[in-house]
């Protein structure tokens, strides 16, 4: 099954195209990005500088894009990045008036089908330009959620021989077609086949799995992936079922986090999902296979026949019984109806998304971070990380912490994880500077969480550390050896941090302090330093750095011998150069600081780009 498609970038670029982007967002769910000279900056809007490079960012992300702009425009940005045709998203061109909608590229991958919605919407027109579905309302290279064309590569031939006149026979169901405007008929040279058994189609034949069976998995903790999918194959062949007619892999809700399982599930390309003992129970009446054994261990009689048998529904049947392996059960169900992304049974692993933000602004938020914050169901966060998301939060469900819960902002977002749902746990800078990632982890080694919070799945995005931004608005202080220490006493001891500020003294390291300071501590800042001018001279540059990357950023660059702590607030980062530091301007009179990448005296030592 393919995964739910991202939602639209709607691209504007002038404020007179946001009365047709609103109501294509209303529509679509999609989210406005505007060109930021002539867009009124919002808080529900992505600007950006330079259409060219966003759009194409967008594209080569596979974004959906609805651009309200002149569709010759679109084509010419986007034409030197046409390559597969099965790789591109949806495109489409709006007049800015809304009268006329235009799909682009991937008619068949969905375009077609937004262009008539935003088309109804705007009560203008969808210039459709398929053959397929002008002709007959219907693409046959591209069936709807649910079923999958076996024989892609016989669709031109067969649909220019229905264009041409031909008729074709309807073998098997389907309402899609038959109530389409395709000519069908007793007989025809043309075959269109539904079934969800594994079938050679001749050359004028399309052959449609609905995906509609069910795989049911049971296995004992730790078994060999390769061993469950080799027998939920064997177990599929040996029935004559084509495993693009799988539309679940399913089990007990004790194997979440079994690898076997969600290996099976990314064999055959369609999610996993999991049940409790008590729904499994219920089907005992249907087992073909109940086991008092399996009841004692995990509190149903069946496990592989049970799932697959919850999951195709009181009105599915069991077609493949329990087969066993060495560590593995499997058994196969059919349901009335093929599964879709809308309509999927038990519930899913479970995902935390642990991702940084960097400093906030969507510029430098890593597009694998709105990736994962845009496929999330819930945001935890503190509220501040929150609304700097802006668009990307638009119908989330929000789950806002203040300063000072990090541990229960953790254990919320991993146990709404365990719930089946999936989950963005929301850091300014990286996840796992100084941030929630560590806590996670913490949770899972200490305890604290409930079991299904433990089976979730966890991903961890790297984000612009508030250290890089400081240091790329300054220029290039971490060019040699660095190091960061928090200033905060809250968790960490102040003899310990002591000790690492007279080592990194003494071990000449820039360094970058977080925490310096907060309305209660006023001290330690003051300490580090002189602590540092004993080891390096009172010229050495400091960078003072404050709300980088969103509304008031300052930065400054002050002598480490002049620091006043009086300059520094909770928001700032403070980078102290190393004794070899030091300050060069450019002819625009702008003053940047730099750290050599050679050892004192060997400023001639060749290094190569990322070392």
């Amino acid at each position: 099954m393919p995964p739910e498609r991202l939602s639209p970038a709607i691209v504007i670029l002038s404020d007179a195209a946001m009365p047709v982007a609103e109501t294509i967002r209303n529509t679509t769910g999609g989210v406005i990005h505007g060109a930021r000279k002539r867009v009124t900056a919002h808080k529900d809007v992505v600007l950006f500088d330079d259409a060219k490079a966003h759009l194409q960012a967008l594209f080569l992300d596979r974004v959906p894009i609805v651009a309200v702009m002149a569709s010759g425009a679109v084509i010419r940005i986007l034409a030197p990045l046409l390559a597969a045709k099965a790789d591109e998203p949806p495109v489409i061109a709006v007049a800015e008036d809304g009268h006329s909608v235009v799909p682009l590229l991937g008619g068949h991958h969905g375009a077609n089908g937004l262009a008539q919605d935003i088309a109804f919407a705007l009560g203008g027109m969808a210039a459709v330009t398929t053959a397929g579905d002008l002709r007959f309302g219907v693409a046959l290279d591209a069936p709807p959620e649910g079923y999958v064309l076996a024989n892609p590569a016989n669709a031109k031939a067969v649909m220019a021989e229905l264009l041409a006149g031909a008729r074709a026979v309807l073998d098997g169901e389907a309402a899609w077609i038959t109530g389409s405007g395709l000519p069908l008929a007793g007989n025809g040279s043309v075959a269109l086949s539904v079934t969800d058994e594994r079938r050679e189609p001749h050359e004028m034949e399309l052959v449609y799995h609905p995906r509609r069976l069910a795989v049911g998995i049971g296995c004992e903790r730790g078994c060999d992936p390769e061993e469950a999918v080799a027998l939920a194959r064997k177990a599929l062949a040996d029935a004559g079922l084509a495993e693009d007619a799988v539309g679940v892999v399913c089990s007990l809700d004790l194997k979440a986090d079994e690898a076997a399982v969600h290996d099976v599930a990314e064999r055959l390309g369609v999610p996993a999902r999991f049940f409790d003992a008590a729904t499994l129970e219920a089907e005992t009446p249907r087992l073909k296979n109940p086991s008092d054994t399996v009841f004692a261990e995990v509190g149903c009689h069946g496990v592989a026949e049970g799932a697959a048998l919850a999951a195709a529904g009181p009105d599915g049947e069991l077609i493949v019984a329990k087969r066993k392996s060495s560590r593995a059960t499997c058994a196969i169900a059919r349901a009335p109806q093929p599964f879709t992304a809308a309509k999927l049974p038990g519930r899913a692993r479970g995902t935390l998304h642990v991702v940084g933000i960097g400093p906030g602004s969507e510029g430098w938020r890593s597009p694998e971070v709105s990736r994962m914050v845009t496929a999330s169901t819930d945001l935890v966060g503190y509220s501040l990380y929150l609304d700097l998301l802006g668009p990307l939060a638009a119908g989330k469900q929000r789950h806002d912490f203040d300063l000072g819960r990090e541990e229960d902002r953790v254990r919320h977002a991993m146990e709404l994880a365990g719930q089946g749902r999936e989950v963005a746990l929301v850091c300014s800078g990286d996840a796992g500077i100084y941030a929630m990632a560590t806590l996670v982890f913490e949770l899972l080694d200490k305890g604290g969480v409930s079991d299904a919070a433990r089976r979730i799945d966890i991903r961890v995005s790297p984000g612009i550390s508030a250290l890089q931004a400081a240091a790329a608005r300054a220029g290039a202080p971490l060019g040699h050896d660095f190091c960061t220490i928090s200033l905060s006493d809250l968790l960490t001891p102040w003899e310990d941090i002591q000790r690492r500020v007279r080592a990194a003294g003494e071990g000449d390291f820039v360094v970058a302090f977080y925490n310096p300071v907060s309305k209660k501590r006023r001290t330690q800042l003051a300490w580090a330093r002189d602590e540092l001018l004993k080891h390096r001279p009172a010229q050495t540059p400091v960078i003072l750095a404050t709300n980088l990357g969103r509304e008031g950023e300052h930065l400054r660059i002050v002598p480490l011998g002049e620091l006043d702590v009086d300059d520094v607030d909770m928001l700032t980062v403070v980078v102290v150069g190393s004794s070899d530091s030091r300050t060069v301007e450019t002819g625009d009179g702008k003053r940047w600081v730099y750290t050599p990448r050679g050892y004192s005296g060997k400023t001639g030592t060749k290094m190569g780009d990322g070392q």
